[in-house]
C-alpha cells in the first residue's frame, strides 16, 4: 500500500472517529432534555425553538417528550 492510500485511509478513519464522538455528545445532550422533559411537573409550562431563529413558542409538554424520545431512539438506531 502506497504512503497517499495509507494517509486517505486513515483520514477516514478519523473522520469516522469524529462522526461517532458527533453522535454520542448529540445522543447524550438528548438524554439529558428527555430526562429533563420527564421529570417536569404536570403544569409547568414548554417552549420550543424554531429551528434557524431566536423565537419560542409555547409547545404540549407531552407532545415535546414524545418527539424528544423519538429522536433519541432514532440517533440509538444510526449509531
Amino acid at each position: 500500500m502506497s504512503a497517499k492510500n495509507q494517509r486517505e485511509n486513515e483520514n477516514i478513519a478519523e473522520g469516522e472517529s469524529t462522526l461517532k464522538e458527533e453522535l454520542n455528545k448529540k445522543i447524550k445532550e438528548q438524554k439529558i432534555v428527555f430526562d429533563e422533559l420527564s421529570n417536569l411537573k404536570k403544569n409547568r409550562r414548554v417552549y420550543v425553538q424554531q429551528p434557524n431563529s431566536n423565537i419560542f413558542f409555547l409547545a404540549d409538554r407531552g407532545q415535546t417528550l414524545a418527539s424528544c424520545k423519538k429522536e433519541l431512539d432514532n440517533m440509538k438506531k444510526n449509531m
